[in-house]
């Protein structure tokens, strides 16, 4: 099924042309590919499938045979009966349609694809990394937990397999499980190069398995010296230039005008639409070598109504899955087939009269399912039927003939996914001439913001006088009796907490209509007379005065940078020991600023964005274990890395290691590492930090104003329930005092000019012997028997711990290393306004510790134990 294209046309030729890349290979190579740019640190040119039905609108029928026949051609190599025992496997987003389609040409084997979209009460069987990939991580989710355990061959379907290594990375994951004899690897083209072409005979002699290959073509792509940085180069200034005011995404209104085009059916549709402008250089259109990059959807006037999408209901069949991601097996394909025509014909009847041109638009891993309907469609009407779907994956737009992306559209996501909201695209749609554009959707992508004003369904409409809807049930398995009850989703600003959503999900139940607040005596005098816990009431919200807001702010000036570094330094740590993409928790909510910062320096270092969420952990109660539960359901454990602010005497270090190893334990669920990752560890108590010096974090010095507005987390019987996250308070109230964003900001505003350093330290870190000493325990041990405290839990060492004595216990005394400087300016001030001693010590591995007060008694607040007026 080869397609014939004019190499004059060739959609790669604009980046051939300007990169020097050369795509060499199978006479059909061209056909199948074109090139594009993405903005990506490690990979900048992209290969664009003309015939995936991604990208690229392509006829239904070549796309699906296209994968059909693969399918076949596995059936052929591994014959009827090892067939019939075989799993196909497909990745998200891109092959979910391509392995469908594959399974139907193998004929006798169920099919399962990972997915990016966590199902609550659904525990993965697995799951990976994508390492050249934007995206989120790989689960695989699959309703009958044996479907994996079989030792029948599995099939392994992907688009495209350029260097191996997320097949070969899967396979290895999958086989330390499920360990079976034979695997099958499927692309459409195999493009790896020389150097990475042995690599898969000799990983199947590692695990002791057979490997095939089965590609549709196959070649490789050649890269000249420093093609990456000029690449990189390329896409920003086109991005640049494509936008008002330099926002990608953002794009004059009007369309690129064809000059020239290739053919239906191969690469691009030719764009139909106004004649262009000269671009924001002045130069004019129409000429090679001066293409001007393509806009994105108009920008919407106030005097533009949003088009009405025509719903269609295609009667799916009940209990039918929407696709693989829970597994579809040959009976749900019969009963597929059976209801295909009609709902074809529904479709058929629901277009307009006169309809010339008809787009059918799946939705990121929703392929196979509006493929299918599609191609019944393209033989049931006279209309030019195209297929192609939405995706997360960002990709250049130039209005050029010799390149794959033409036109982009621009939208909001509108699946609530897990990690937060974002941009979503729809390629060579825009001024392609379609008289109709039928979307589909899963239900759970049927949401507010699909039919927003500036949702997929009205950019469309922007392009197309027609736009229709069909709605798919979005299929989950039912759960069973045992199964524990379902948890909600992550709470987020501006809703809860004033962070922006996409910095941070909070797994805690919001308590801000209770009233929580206790006067700090009170407290105190019931936690340490044993007849509450400290958890189950909140201090009264400190109020800093404008002496001491200038201090916070005078020293965020000085240390910010500082700071950074430290950021800078545990992050790239975590990334290159713990996980390439690792999924952060923070403890809130010390940890929670650092974990943003962390998800900041991730995204400006490699343009990553790592899903972070805050979750409960209680000293003498452990972590929240339902947000435990809600991360195993919706990310691979091995993955998360607990993150907080700083470590004092390593008391909630090792509540952690307890506590995971009693859920885990009890849940069944293994691979959570209790180890803390810290911005800062004076104490010596974890071997990933930023570092070790015990000095002045900025966060520490307030409460919920520099955290988001969420208060300190909550556990209390009667208001959180065995199914129940932990609780917390928004403030509300106190948003005229927040600096949570600005600490934020002037944070990682430095992390450009410490790039350098955190290169240099992360390189001394690696070599270094990280070994916990445990040194702030033995010295917090010394200073209680010292001062004949005689319970450590009432010495809290390090800035940031003697800074929360001093904002919500009764201090009695203060500990400060001799020779102490700015770092101690807002302690000493505090500990003047509380009536409270400062005494310099002169041997401290700290450089302060907080004593609480040992034995206290109502209305005590200063050395002597007696009332201090201030």
């Amino acid at each position: 099924m080869n397609i014939a294209v004019n190499n004059g046309d060739w959609s790669g030729s604009w980046v051939a042309e300007r990169l020097g890349v050369e795509l060499v290979g199978d006479d059909g190579l061209r056909a199948l590919l074109g090139l594009a740019l993405r903005r990506n640190p490690k990979r900048a040119h992209l290969l664009v499938s003309n015939v995936l039905g991604k990208h690229v609108p392509q006829s239904p029928a070549v796309v699906y045979g296209h994968g059909f026949t693969l399918g076949r051609r596995v059936r052929d190599l591994l014959g009827d009966e090892e067939a019939a025992r075989a799993v196909v496997l497909g990745y998200a987003e891109t092959a979910t349609g391509l392995g469908h389609c594959v399974a139907d040409g193998i004929g006798l084997a169920p099919y399962l694809h990972s997915t990016r979209r966590p199902v609550p009460g659904i525990t993965p069987a697995g799951g990976f990394e994508e390492s050249h990939s934007h995206a989120t991580s790989h689960l695989l989710l699959p309703e009958d937990p044996g479907l994996l355990a079989g030792d029948g061959p599995l099939v392994l379907v992907d688009d495209e397999f350029s260097t191996g290594n997320t097949v070969l990375n899967t396979i290895r994951d999958l086989h330390a499980r499920y360990p079976r004899k034979r695997y099958v690897v499927v692309a459409l083209v195999d493009m790896r190069s020389p150097a990475d072409a042995g690599r898969l005979a000799d990983f199947a002699g590692e695990i002791g398995a057979r490997v095939d290959l089965v590609a549709g073509a196959s070649g490789t792509v050649r890269l000249p010296e420093g093609v990456l940085e000029k690449g990189q180069e390329l896409v920003a200034r086109y991005e640049e230039s494509a936008a008002p005011g330099g926002r990608p995404g953002a794009a004059p209104s009007g369309l690129s005008a064809p000059r020239g085009g290739a053919a239906h059916g191969h690469g691009p549709a030719p764009l139909q639409g106004v004649v262009p402008e000269a671009d924001a250089k002045g130069n004019p259109p129409g000429t090679r070598g001066t293409a001007r990059p393509a806009p994105t959807a108009p920008q919407a006037t106030e005097d533009r109504t949003t088009p009405h999408a025509t719903r269609i209901d295609l009667h799916w069949p009940h209990g039918l899955p929407d696709g693989g991601r829970h597994g579809f097996t040959p009976a749900h394909r019969i009963r597929l087939e059976t209801a295909l025509p009609a709902m074809a014909a529904r479709l058929a009847e629901a277009l307009p009269l006169g309809t010339r041109r008809v787009l059918t638009l799946g939705f990121e891993e929703l392929m196979y399912a509006p493929l299918r309907v599609a191609r019944e469609l393209e033989a049931l009407v006279a209309a030019e039927v195209r297929y192609s779907t939405t995706t997360r994956s960002p990709v250049l737009a130039v209005d050029d003939p010799g390149y794959a992306i033409r036109s982009r559209l621009v939208f909001p996501a509108h699946d609530n996914p897990a990690d937060g909201p974002g941009e979503r695209y729809a390629y060579n749609v825009a001024g392609a001439g379609f008289d109709a554009v039928v979307v589909f959707v899963d239900s759970t992508g049927d949401t507010p913001e699909l039919h927003a004003p500036d949702g997929l369904l009205a950019r469309l409409g922007a392009h197309a006088p027609h736009v229709l809807l069909a709605v798919v049930p979005s299929y989950a398995p039912a759960p069973t009796e045992e199964s524990p009850a379902m948890l909600p989703e992550p709470l987020r600003g501006p809703a809860f907490s004033s962070y922006p959503p996409e910095d941070v999900g909070w797994l805690l139940q919001d308590l801000s209509d209770v009233t929580l607040e206790a006067p700090t005596e009170e407290r105190e005098e019931a936690i340490q007379g044993g007849g509450a816990h400290y958890a189950e009431s909140l201090p009264v919200e400190y109020q800093p005065s404008e002496q001491y807001q200038a201090l916070f702010h005078a020293a965020l000036e000085t240390s910010a940078a500082r700071l950074a570094q430290a950021v800078g330094v545990v992050t790239e740590t975590v990334m290159a020991e713990r996980s390439p993409r690792p999924v952060l928790v923070s403890l809130a909510r010390a940890g929670t600023p650092v974990g943003v910062l962390m998800r900041r320096w991730a995204r400006f270092r490699y343009g990553a964005e790592l899903p972070h969420y805050a979750v409960s952990i209680v000293r003498g109660r452990g972590i929240d274990a339902n947000a435990l539960r809600w991360l195993a359901a919706h990310h691979d454990p091995r993955d998360v890395v607990f993150v907080d602010g700083w470590t004092g005497k390593g008391a909630i270090t090792r509540e952690l290691a307890d506590a995971i190893a009693e859920f885990e334990e009890r849940a069944g669920v293994s691979g959570f590492d209790p180890e803390i990752a810290v911005l800062a560890d004076p104490g010596s108590c974890v071997r990933t930090y930023g570092t070790r010096e015990d000095f002045l974090i900025p966060s520490a010095c307030l409460n919920s104003t520099v955290s988001g507005l969420i208060s300190r987390t909550v556990l209390r019987a009667d208001l959180v329930g065995p199914d129940d996250f932990h609780g917390a308070k928004f403030y509300r109230e106190l948003a005229g005092a927040d600096v949570s964003v600005a600490f934020l900001d002037a944070v990682a505003a430095r992390f450009e000019e410490v790039v350098d350093a955190v290169d240099e330290a992360v390189k001394e870190l690696a070599v270094a012997d990280r070994t916990p000493t445990w040194e702030g325990w033995a010295a917090v041990e010394r200073i209680s028997e010292e001062y004949g405290i005689h319970d450590v839990n009432l010495v809290k060492p390090g800035v940031g711990e003697t800074t929360r004595v001093l904002l919500r216990r009764v201090p009695w005394r203060i500990l400060a290393r001799a020779g102490a400087g700015a770092d101690l300016d807002h302690v000493r001030l505090l500990a003047e306004q509380r009536g409270v001693p400062v005494e310099e010590v002169g041997e401290l591995p700290y450089t302060c510790v907080g004593l609480i007060h040992p034995k206290y008694t109502r209305g005590a607040t200063g050395a002597d134990g007696r009332a201090v007026h201030v």
